[in-house]
């Protein structure tokens, strides 16, 4: 595969999602093995495209971050409608290692706090820069030499900087790690009724609490809720009571009452989550 008249040669695929297909490629000079993204353009609605491209601008305004993944090369080949990419390849996404090690029940305390020590920083590197990622879930982490950056910009919003939160106009996220601010409420008759989203740096301690909750729990708090509706009613009401086993921690309790508080006003940011005395 060429991208700016520089080829490729495909290994193997990595993964695919919608209309992108994730390959592992060899660069030209046979030195090194990078991540090529081709997303297809022509089989998708302006939206989706318009997130695509959205991830590219993103991408390259958070270069230099140790924490973001590198993007090495892109192009927009018109003819062909595809968009590619060349980002350094990590080891592997957050996602197979917390289905490996809790599969083998191999989480340790130590590991965990290390991990989300890890994500904290990251998610911080990009508020700094006034992007909040409103689509965290650790399929969106690649270990990266033990260490975790952030892939997959796709829905992330850029924020004027004098803005503490933006209104967004379409749904948005995971909802297993999806804020209840970010999602659009349910009617009774269970048809969806539009509203702007608030979205703000809060919405995403929402969802790394989400993930801390499953390196806890070893699942995300409503991944009991199979139905999207009956999830989604979930998240968004108050009276359904988020359940905190004691098994755990009480030190880690009180950081994941403190994320999965629905008043994003209530959440704690960040910087308090880094210096909280369960790391």
């Amino acid at each position: 595969i060429a991208v700016n008249g520089k080829v490729y040669s495909v290994m193997k695929p990595l993964g695919r999602g919608g209309s992108s297909v994730v390959y592992q490629v060899l660069n030209q000079e046979m030195t090194d093995i990078f991540a090529l993204k081709v997303v297809r353009l022509d089989s998708v609605d302006e939206v989706t495209a318009e997130g695509y491209i959205n991830e590219v601008r993103l991408l390259k305004q958070l270069q230099g971050l140790p924490r973001v993944v590198r993007l090495l090369e892109y192009e927009y080949n018109e003819e062909e409608e595809k968009l590619l990419l060349v980002m350094e390849k990590g080891d592997t996404d957050f996602a197979t290692v917390i289905r490996t090690r809790t599969s083998l029940n191999a989480i340790n305390p130590t590991l965990i706090r290390f991990y989300w020590q890890e994500m904290l920083e990251a998610v911080k590197e990009i508020h700094d820069k006034n992007v909040i990622h409103t689509d965290l879930k650790p399929a969106n982490f690649l270990l990266v030499n033990g260490g975790l950056k952030l892939i997959d910009f796709g829905i992330a919003t850029s924020i004027q900087a004098d803005m503490t939160s933006i209104m967004k106009d379409s749904q948005c996220g995971t909802y297993n790690y999806m804020a209840p601010e970010a999602i659009k409420s349910a009617t009774p008759s269970g048809t969806y009724q539009e509203y702007k989203l608030q979205i703000s740096r809060k919405t995403d301690v929402w969802s790394l609490g989400c993930m801390l909750y499953s390196l806890i729990y070893k699942n995300p708090p409503f991944s009991k809720f199979r139905d999207t509706i009956e999830k989604i009613s979930a998240i968004v009401d108050e009276r359904h009571v988020i359940d905190f086993p004691l098994t755990a921690d009480p030190m880690v309790i009180a950081v994941l009452k403190g994320c999965l508080d629905r008043n994003p006003r209530n959440r704690p940011s960040i910087e308090q989550l880094l210096s909280h005395p369960y790391l």
